[in-house]
């Protein structure tokens, strides 16, 4: 049986040459579009269809062999054409097909067709252009607009988007990442619409970075988390391994990741959400000292800047006690990396979830055209569809190439931690 393979970019240069050479039959559509009597499209749609009836006709060639004037021969015979529907990246487009039946066993398929009339690619396209901002109502308005194209309706849209949303679903649920070393999680929620959706995405000790998974929920919400970590246990994202924890705050995070993974993994809290938290609880005109005076603490060793984040916390206590508590919340927390002792541009990317955050960055930007979100499911489909978009940009993280300091720092811990267990049993 012949193998089919898929043309890519590269072919795109000796095609082009092949019809430079047995380019005669274009001439006349050259002369045509150059009068403008034939528009580029046309000249597209023409050659397109004329192209796929033709790989067709090869393909039933490879079966029946060549047409043959006069008695039919052989087991398997030409038997005319018939209409037929192919799938191409993103419409259906019907064309004329070469027929062929078996001698004694009736109608022998033509491979070539029946892969091209696959619909599984075509869903998923649907779900790409989405993703990049075309609703479904404007949907048919951006499609070429081909002769003889079928079946692009707001329906079909619709279903092939649930089909394609649920199919990244469960590759995302079925990623394993046993071979991988996970040195650090970000956690982080994103809402849409009503529904909260809870992104986890985690970074190898190369420094790439991985979607580990998704669960709808809050944050704030312990069930919601515990059920994600536990997702990633079963995943081969296993405990065992210390490992560096990037959250936003939340007590559900802190409680479900002792509960999962244990007590000794250190915990950093994402200083963007408490600079955000602070100012909440102050009048404007005091935004810009707390920014500064936090941001100037950050750069200190621990207890030195904890200090300076205490006397702050104190200034305010009479006149704003609810932004002294924001303060003190979690401060132990705050400077976690700076006891790492690692180097300023590794502790930059580790101080914040923006590199979470940065991806929901992305979710936004592909779903802020959805203006009605039906249930949480739809809301966990395109946030799936938008992570996995907003992944293939994804780039190493910055100072990456000091992560084997932070791997040596939790391996050594790591290490004392097992030895002490050992001692204490005996």
């Amino acid at each position: 049986m012949a193998e089919y393979q898929i043309a890519t970019a590269a072919d795109r240069r000796p095609l082009t040459e092949f019809l430079i050479r047995e380019g005669q039959f274009l001439l006349p559509m050259v002369k045509l579009i150059e009068q403008s009597e034939l528009a580029i499209d046309q000249m597209i749609d023409v050659l397109g269809r004329a192209s796929i009836e033709a790989v067709l006709e090869l393909s039933a060639q490879e079966k029946a062999g060549a047409k043959s004037p006069g008695k039919a021969s052989g087991e398997i015979r030409w038997h005319g054409r018939q209409e037929g529907v192919v799938h191409l990246a993103e419409r259906k487009l019907h064309v004329s097909k070469p027929r062929l039946r078996h001698k004694k066993e009736g109608e022998v398929p033509i491979p070539a067709y029946e892969a091209l009339k696959t619909e599984g690619k075509l869903a998923r396209r649907m779900m790409d252009i989405l993703l990049y901002g075309v609703s479904t109502r404007r949907y048919e308005k951006v499609l070429p607009a081909m002769a003889e194209s079928v079946g692009i309706s707001k329906s079909s849209v619709s279903r092939g988007n649930i089909e394609a949303g649920e199919k990244l679903l469960k590759e995302l649920a079925e990623k394993r990442f046993d071979d991988i070393d996970i040195l650090i999680i970000y956690l982080d929620g994103i809402r849409l619409g009503e529904h909260h959706v809870l992104g986890a995405v985690g970074v190898d000790s190369a420094g790439n970075k991985h979607v580990l998974g998704l669960r709808l929920g809050s944050s704030e919400n312990t069930t919601t988390v515990s059920e994600l970590l536990k997702d990633l246990v079963d995943k081969g994202v296993k405990p065992g391994r210390r490992r560096l924890f990037v959250i936003d705050g939340a007590k559900a995070l802190r409680c479900a990741i002792d509960a999962v993974y244990g007590s000794d993994n250190p915990v950093q809290r994402c200083r963007i959400h408490k600079i955000r938290n602070v100012c909440d609880h102050l009048p404007r005109d005091q935004h810009a000292n707390v920014k500064a005076t936090l941001r100037a603490a950050w750069k200190l060793d621990a207890d030195e800047g904890m200090a300076q984040i205490e006397q702050l916390a104190k200034w305010y206590e009479k006149k704003h006690p609810q932004a002294a508590t924001s303060l003190r919340e979690g401060l132990n927390e705050m400077f976690t990396i700076n006891r790492l002792s690692l180097p300023p541009k590794l502790m930059r990317c580790l101080s914040t979830t923006n590199l979470i955050d940065n991806t929901h960055w992305g979710v936004r930007q592909r779903t802020d055209r959805v203006s009605n979100w039906q249930d949480g499911a739809m809301a966990l489909r395109w946030a799936s569809g938008a992570f996995e978009a907003t992944a293939q940009g994804f780039r190493k993280i910055m100072g990456h190439q000091q992560l084997w300091m932070l791997k040596a720092h939790l391996d050594a811990a790591q290490d004392h931690q097992e030895v002490a267990e050992q001692r204490k049993a005996g």
